[in-house]
């Protein structure tokens, strides 16, 4: 039998720092090795790679587009043509393509809306598996267009996918991780993210010509497919479980995740912290506005506005502009021919590549450095380094040099994705407290996908607008995010 000896080494609910302390193993088999002070082992991985496949298809569904942008938007590859009752392309003007691309994010708009009361009533694995509904109608809407409308529809609806994803996988990861893999798995949602956008364009070399590229979009159902069938595999939330009075499905669902481990102290942890939100419960949560406005015990006001400034600062920097448009501004920057752009893999898509892959590199550094360094330090070199980048790519492009701007465009891609791209994620679950992180999730995922939206609609309008000053805007808007951080932001490093 275990005994609780935290008497010796510290109560983990209290935030206080604790050694490492060796148990006694029992019959079963069980490592004496106490679970709270344990990384991250396989079964834990495993399971946030399988819910992490949502992740991935939201990078596939945002990713998609980039590449074969100029095929569907401006027929590139040959004037219009119908084959089987699909068109080989979609005609139409560069606003109407920033609508069509800009309507992903406001799906997920609309999904983070309603994904957190409903995970929180039905459970995480189950709406993930529910949500992949959304994500294989997007792909066929997509897959099968042979109008604006419909393409548009299904980057809606594939978009509302997206959303929910955003939400529940950040939140299934973070409730199944321990203290010291918190780190890490927090950024493993935009590492995925990330290598959605590397593999759809990866594959989008070979799919991006008429009409490839309808088989381009419908490989997103492929993955809710198989994502789908692997949940099955994946254990319930425990905490999820334990709040609904499961305590034996909770109990089993935790020692899945801290396979040979012992996870006594641990899940009495847990309790002993659902049971005293559950106390707190009994008096009404404070309402949005009265968060808002302050009228709360303990005014919340400047870390609601440092959770919503996060996930704005993460939209406007420029990234996403980045990863959904970077083919058609590198074809303008080497002042690539109709020719060269019609040779597939053009110079431009193969640099998109490479945009795609330093992102997934940096997001793992990030997840590296961040608990050793701090949220707030990497948050602050991250988005001052994302400026200096910005600025480098204005003066690349207005002095014609195409290398330079590659360059640039890599660099940013480099800071930005290990510090600004995933610190958000975070904010909200470690500076909030639990009683109203439900009203403000919501929120700042919503104001995360609106402003997300405005920037890929406005992203080519402004491309046409300033030419060689694109960026100019992303300077100032990743300098901003430095003052913040500078100013303003609180540090959440070892917070439990």
């Amino acid at each position: 039998m275990v005994t609780d000896r935290r008497s010796n080494s510290g109560n983990s609910l209290s935030g206080e720092k604790i050694k490492p302390e060796i148990l006694e193993g029992d019959e079963r088999g069980i490592s004496r090795l106490d679970s709270r002070y344990s990384r991250l082992n396989r079964s834990l991985l495993l399971c946030a790679i399988a819910v992490a496949l949502s992740s991935i298809n939201y990078g596939w569904v945002i990713g998609s587009v980039n590449i074969p942008a100029l095929v569907i938007e401006e027929c590139s590859d040959g004037p219009e043509t119908w084959t089987s009752g699909f068109p080989s392309c979609i005609p139409m003007g560069s606003i109407m393509w920033g609508l069509v691309v800009g309507l992903t994010p406001l799906g997920a708009w609309a999904g983070s809306m309603f994904s957190g009361v409903a995970a929180d009533r039905y459970g995480r694995k189950r709406i993930l598996i529910i949500n992949n509904a959304f994500f294989i109608a997007g792909a066929l809407l997509s897959s099968t267009s042979t109008s604006v409308a419909q393409l548009g529809t299904g980057r809606f609806v594939s978009g509302i996918g997206c959303g929910v994803a955003a939400n529940l996988v950040s939140t299934y990861n973070s409730e199944a991780a321990t203290v010291r893999s918190r780190g890490f798995l927090g950024g493993f949602q935009q590492l995925m993210i990330l290598m959605g956008i590397f593999l759809s364009q990866v594959v989008s070399i070979g799919l991006s010509a008429a009409p490839l590229w309808r088989i381009l979009f419908s490989i997103s159902a492929g993955l809710a497919i198989f994502q789908t069938l692997v949940l099955f595999f994946v254990p319930e939330s425990p905490r999820f479980l334990a709040k609904a009075g499961q305590m034996e499905e909770s109990r089993a669902a935790l020692q899945r995740l801290r396979t040979n481990l012992d996870i006594s102290i641990e899940f009495e942890d847990m309790v002993a912290m659902l049971d005293a939100q559950a106390v707190s419960a009994a008096t009404p949560p404070p309402t949005l506005w009265q968060v808002l406005s302050g009228k709360t015990e303990v005014d919340l006001r400047h870390l609601v506005f440092c959770v919503l400034f996060l996930m704005m600062s993460q939209q406007w920097s420029g990234a996403k502009g980045v990863m959904f448009y970077s083919t058609e501004i590198l074809s303008s920057t080497f002042h690539l021919t109709t020719s060269e752009r019609h040779h597939i893999p053009s110079i431009a898509q193969l640099l998109t590549l490479g945009i795609g892959a330093i992102g997934a590199v940096a997001v793992i550094i990030g997840m590296n450095i961040l608990d050793k360094a701090g949220r707030r330090t990497v948050l602050i070199v991250s988005s001052l380094s994302t400026s200096i980048c910005a600025a480098l790519i204005v003066i690349g492009s207005k002095l014609d040099l195409g290398p330079m701007v590659a360059t640039a465009m890599y660099l940013f891609n480099l800071v930005f994705q290990s510090g600004v791209g995933f610190v958000p994620y975070l904010s909200a679950s470690e500076l909030l407290p639990y009683n109203v992180l439900g009203s403000i999730s919501g929120l700042a995922a919503s104001v995360n996908c609106l402003t997300l939206f405005v920037v890929s609609f406005v992203f080519p309008i402004l491309d046409k607008a300033l030419g060689p000053y694109l960026f100019t805007p992303f300077i100032a808007t990743n300098f901003l995010t430095f003052l913040f951080g500078v100013l303003f932001m609180p540090e959440a490093k070892g917070k439990p």
